[in-house]
């Protein structure tokens, strides 16, 4: 008796919890969206602000934020992965050099995200950029400042300890007779790796991945110091040009903008959009996962 009454208080501990995070979930959805549907529109979408970011649109953020997002993506995935096939597929779980490695992603998994935005202003500006001007362009300040790659590959940084988490996690759902399998046929240990383990987990590797690049395309506080811009009257052009995020937009006009008020039919449009591109990237990880794992059976 005293187990059931156990059970049962359990369960419904549990059930209150869930009920309590969709609330919250569906309430900023709706708060979102009624805030900003109505001035979400085309226009909005393909102009440049303008009248004191209190009217015109977000295209450059939107613009910045893709950009962003996508050289973030070929830095971090690459590395990721193949960091992740070492560890599960070479690497002695007792040797030293795999558990410096697991220690520095752990370490980077609980570092708070502002911590990377000085890292990427000392690192990269201060000291990367600096060096790269004074080589080839004699002085002349190009890298040495906040601009899109920087920002990039600071993001990249700060989302490699999940790509390389939830890579590692999809290799090991590999059965280990796959793999002795194919070596007892002769192949050797990267024809296994390249044939039965990357093919068999490249649902879980797509998933994860961008998670991962949809995680970080949100991010505001490391890009704060390292290439975001309050305004900027044109696209970027170039790596070392700086650029407007959706994120860093919003953060803008809800502290910093000369009225408030004004700009928050703006502010609720931006976010709904930011809310839209995050919730797409994980659609197509849900669509990846499922199509190859329909194609795979």
């Amino acid at each position: 008796m005293k187990r059931v009454n156990k059970d049962t208080i359990i369960e419904s501990v549990t059930g209150l919890s869930v009920l309590v995070i969709i609330f919250i979930i569906v309430s900023i959805l709706v708060i979102t969206i009624i805030g900003g549907w109505p001035n979400l529109n085309l226009k909005f979408l393909t102009e440049f602000p303008k009248d004191g970011m209190t009217k015109g649109g977000i295209f450059p953020a939107i613009v910045g934020t893709a950009l962003m997002t996508l050289i973030m993506a070929i830095a971090a995935v690459p590395f990721g992965v193949v960091t992740a096939i070492y560890l599960a597929e070479y690497a002695n779980e007792k040797s030293i050099i795999a558990k410096t490695i697991r220690f520095a992603v752990k370490t980077l998994a609980v570092v708070p995200s502002i911590i990377f935005g000085l890292f990427g202003l000392g690192f990269f500006i201060g000291f990367v950029g600096k060096n790269l001007d004074s080589l080839f362009s004699g002085g002349v300040l190009k890298w040495g400042q906040p601009n899109i790659l920087w920002a990039s590959l600071t993001m990249a940084i700060l989302t490699l300890p999940v790509v390389i988490v939830s890579v590692e996690e999809a290799i090991r759902t590999i059965p280990r007779e796959m793999r002795e399998a194919s070596l007892a046929l002769g192949a050797t240990k990267w024809q296994t790796i390249k044939k039965v383990v990357i093919p068999g987990s490249v649902s879980g590797i797509m998933t994860g991945t961008i998670l991962a690049v949809s995680r970080g395309a949100g991010e505001v506080a490391p890009i704060i110091f390292i290439g975001a811009a309050y305004f900027l009257s044109d696209l970027p052009h170039s790596l070392s040009d700086q650029f407007m995020s959706l994120g860093y937009h919003i953060y803008i006009m809800s502290t910093q903008s000369s009225d408030v008020d004004a700009t928050l039919p703006i502010q609720f449009a931006t976010t709904l959009v930011l809310l839209l591109l995050t919730f797409s990237l994980n659609g197509v990880a849900v669509v990846l996962r499922y199509r190859i794992r329909k194609n795979a059976k």
